[in-house]
């Protein structure tokens, strides 16, 4: 797993990665209520991902009411799990790779890391503690007649924060670290002052360089305009 430290201002990074998602069995859910509901949540992260990818053809007839709501959703559903992807493949990972500016010293670059680390698994803590509680105030509803979106919508979420917790806190303890520096992303300091539109190709060439296909749409996402 190659994991990138990214400059996305002066003084501030993001960690990316691009791993294959692992995709769901088709099999029937599995029994118990916290593999069944994490079976569903893998589910429809998958579908998200699956709707990221596809165009929909010029020529194609106009969607019904209900078919952009959940295009809608599953577009959500997708930005959300860009920011979350990388803690959830580090789950389990015993070994990975380090991939940093070449102008940072290797304990620069490794202590960068452990801050991302450490940020992201206090802040998913944190909401996963909001969400429950928010999970818990939501029980309510279901004295109405009709799904409670507003129960699915927190164990979503809680599902989401607490697999980012376990990535974070595996990345931080248990995961070995082989650092690798890299001229490609020092490159990309002297694209902090150029409007978006105009660093678009140099962007691509890059991603192109590193081998990552989705890493334009990230630094543009991420990167100070």
């Amino acid at each position: 797993m190659d994991v990138y430290l990214v400059p996305v201002a002066v003084d501030r990074y993001e960690l990316y990665c691009e791993e294959q998602e692992e995709l769901p069995s088709e099999q029937a859910a599995p029994e118990g209520l916290v593999r069944r509901t994490v079976h569903r949540f893998r589910t429809t992260v998958a579908e998200a991902e699956r709707a990221r990818e596809q165009e929909p053809a010029a020529d194609a007839p106009p969607k019904k009411f209900t078919a952009r709501v959940k295009a809608r959703v599953l577009r959500y559903v997708a930005e959300t799990i860009a920011e979350q992807r990388l803690l959830w493949h580090l789950r389990g990972r015993l070994e990975a790779c380090l991939v940093y500016p070449h102008d940072l010293t290797e304990p620069q670059a490794r202590e960068l890391l452990r801050r991302q680390l450490n940020r992201d698994f206090e802040r998913h803590r944190f909401w996963l503690a909001i969400d429950s509680l928010g999970l818990v105030g939501s029980a309510i509803l279901a004295l109405l007649p009709g799904p409670n979106l507003i129960a699915y919508y927190f164990l979503f979420r809680i599902v989401g924060h607490f697999l980012s917790v376990r990535g974070a806190r595996q990345g931080l303890v248990k995961c070995q670290w082989a650092p690798q520096p890299t001229a490609a992303l020092t490159a990309l300091r002297t694209l902090f002052d150029v409007p978006p539109a105009d660093r678009t190709e140099r962007v691509r060439e890059i991603a192109s360089a590193l081998g990552l296909e989705r890493f334009p749409a990230f630094f543009d996402r991420t990167a100070i305009h």
